[in-house]
Parts: structure tokens; sequence; C-alpha cells
């Protein structure tokens, strides 16, 4: 098996760690009661608030997004609470199964998977009934590739009978793509360290508005690790009420910084052009994309395999010479391949995916062009990032 450090790692997360952040992950434990830790828990508490766009908390619990997920339920609902599910893949299903699992009502807004919700749609669907407590919604959806219209999303709901909460999944957009938690009325995001935050798994981030806060004195969902109200008294001494994940702190740290310094809007515009490069590598090579141009990620892209193409034989000989990606989840596997790009990413890296992507589908019988999608990709990004600079 190739040494993980010469895999181009192109699954949508973990994500590749910066060498900066691999070397802050091996540094001495610390006392995770002493000063030396209370100031690490706020420099990236901070550091996250700004890239969130919110003056709002900041929770930091060891966990993965699943957690995170689950104590954005439990901290703000009870059992029996009306709940709308806009779900636009298996991620969505999975907020909403974890609502479900802890006594809340959950009713389903299944929108087909690759498209995006509608805010029209939703706006309809939730004044045809009795108010709603909370909406969940997906920023991202991992598992399609495409990115929903979270602003518009966020005020259909705010507009809604009741003004219902707004929990959003934010795991693998977060740091990313745009994103204003306070300016768009978001009450509750998650995230998660591994995504586009660059370190390790085993950080779960919980970004709380005032709504969500205030919720949590009626909320009667059982609740005991991911409780926030524990989380906030300790984190107001510097704390956590658990026993941190501190290595990871460590990476998340110096991922927080580094985007910090390189600052949203560039960050964003980054991860675009990467994105753009790598769209029009993979139709480049005769791949049809899953989402609509208008709704695609700037994180994951997703692609149909072609027909006749066996995923797993596919999948172990790119491996083999190197290039990492996932393949489909729930009923679309082996239907689809996920191509992550987030995080400490830049073109070359995606050249040199499109380049070995190519030449193994030409292993397997088909015959892209793998010179014309290397430059596709290349002119794509080169075209994003001069659209940027204007």
């Amino acid at each position: 098996m190739m040494p993980a450090m010469e895999q181009n790692l192109r699954i949508p997360g973990p994500t590749p760690i910066p060498d900066d952040v691999r070397r802050a992950q091996s540094g001495p434990m610390i006392d995770h009661r002493g000063t030396e830790f209370a100031a690490l828990q706020e420099e990236i508490a901070g550091g996250l608030a700004t890239l969130i766009g919110t003056s709002g908390e900041i929770l930091l619990l060891t966990g993965s997004g699943s957690g995170a997920m689950e104590a954005a339920v439990v901290n703000t609902l009870s059992p029996g609470d009306r709940v709308l599910a806009v779900i636009i893949g298996g991620f969505g299903d999975r907020f909403a199964d974890i609502a479900e699992a802890f006594g809340a009502s959950v009713h389903r807004m299944e929108v087909e998977w690759g498209e995006a919700a509608d805010p029209a749609a939703v706006s309809e669907r939730l004044a045809s009934g009795e108010p709603y407590r909370a909406v969940l919604l997906t920023h991202n959806e991992t598992s399609t590739g495409v990115a929903n219209p979270l602003r518009e999303l966020v005020a259909a709901v705010h507009d809604a009978p009741g003004d219902p909460l707004t929990l959003v999944d934010g795991i693998s957009g977060l740091g990313a793509m745009p994103f204003e938690m306070d300016a768009w009325g978001v009450d509750l995001v998650v995230s998660a360290s591994q995504k586009a935050w660059m370190a390790s798994p085993g950080i779960a981030i919980a970004a709380v508005g005032e709504r969500a806060r205030a919720a949590e004195a009626q909320a009667r969902m059982p609740r005991f690790y991911w409780n926030f109200a524990e989380a906030r008294k300790w984190a107001s001494k510097g704390q956590t009420p658990w026993t941190p994940a501190v290595a990871v702190l460590y990476g998340l740290q110096v991922g927080v910084r580094r985007l910090v310094e390189e600052g949203r809007e560039r960050t964003w515009a980054r991860h675009e052009a990467i994105a753009a490069g790598s769209q029009a590598g993979l139709e480049g090579l005769g791949l049809r994309l899953v989402a609509r141009p208008e709704h695609r990620s700037a994180t994951v892209t997703a692609a149909w395999l072609p027909e006749g193409l066996d995923w797993g034989p596919f999948n172990a000989d790119m491996r083999r010479r190197g290039l990492v990606v996932a393949g489909g989840q729930g009923k679309w596997v082996g239907r689809i391949m996920r191509f992550g790009h987030m995080g400490m990413v830049e073109i070359p890296e995606m050249v040199d995916a499109v380049r070995v992507m190519g030449e193994t589908l030409a292993d397997h019988g088909f015959q892209p062009d793998v010179t014309a999608a290397v430059a596709a990709t290349q002119s794509a990004y080169d075209a994003s990032r001069a659209a940027a600079a204007r």
C-alpha cells in the first residue's frame, strides 16, 4: 500500500493536513485545566467566529460532525416538537434521523438527490400547516456535491409562521464557502475540524446564536455529554467539561490561523477557482457532473460513473496510482464518485488528479482526451482567479 504522504487525497474529508498543522498536532500534552489551554481555546473560538461571521458563541466539543448535529438537535428541541427537515441528500437524511431518534415530530421535505432546495417551495411548505419549531437545513450536501442557496432558505424560514429556528449542517461548507451567520439570521450551525479547517478529526464545532441559546431553556430532549450549558459553563473558565482532544486542537489552532491570515474572501475565491478547474477537468474527461452549474459545491464535486464502469476495480486502480477519491453513498453507491477539494488545496493537485483519473479511465476501456482535460482544468481555474481579481 502506498504511504499516505504520497497520496493525492481527494475525498470530502478528512482533508489533507498541512505540514505546520501536522507538526502542531505532535506537540506535548498540556494541562487542559490550565491557562495555556484556555488561551488555545480562546484563540480558536475567536478565529472561528470571525470566519463564520458571528458575534455569538463558539463551542468546541470533542467528537465528530455527526455529534455536533446531535448536539444542535438536543439542545434546542423537545420530544414532540414539529420539525421540518429539508433533505437534499444523505446527510440531510442523517440530520432528520437524529431528530427523530430523540422524539421530534419530523416532517421530511424530500428534494431529488442532485438538486438544491427551492426557497419558494420551502416557504409554501412552511405555510401549509401548523407552525414548526425548527427547520433543519444543509449548507453543502457532501453526498451529492450540491450547495444549497442557504441565505434565501434561511430568509424563507424566518418569514414563516412562528419564525422557526434554523439549524444548519455546515460541516463540509464552513471555512471554504461564503457564510454570514449573523447577517443571514442562522440560529445555529455546526462544523467539524477535519474539513476546510485542515485539522484531524476529533473536534465538533457549534456556533450558537441568541435564539438558539434562548431555546435551550425550553428544550427537553435528554442530553449529557452534548449539553451546551455545561460546555458554556466550562468555556467561561477556559476549559471543557470533558477531556478534550488536545492534539487536534493544536492543529485546529494552526488551521484557523491560516484561514484568518488568508482572509475569508480570498479563501472563498480560491475554493471557487479550484472547484471550477476540477469540474472543467472532470467534464473534459467525458464525465457528467451531478449538480447543475448554479448549485455546484465549491468543496466537493460529484460525477456520474460512465455506463459500464465498475467502481470497485476502477477505484482500486486509481488508488494504486496514488489518487484517492470517494465513491457514492446510500442509494448512489456504485453510481457516482465524489471528488473533494477543500482546505489545503491548490490547482497542481487537481491537475494531477484529473490526469491520473483520465489515464485510469483509458485502462478501463474508455477514451478520454487526457491532455485536453488537464488543459481545461488549468484554464478554468485561471479564468476564475482572473475574474475574482477584477
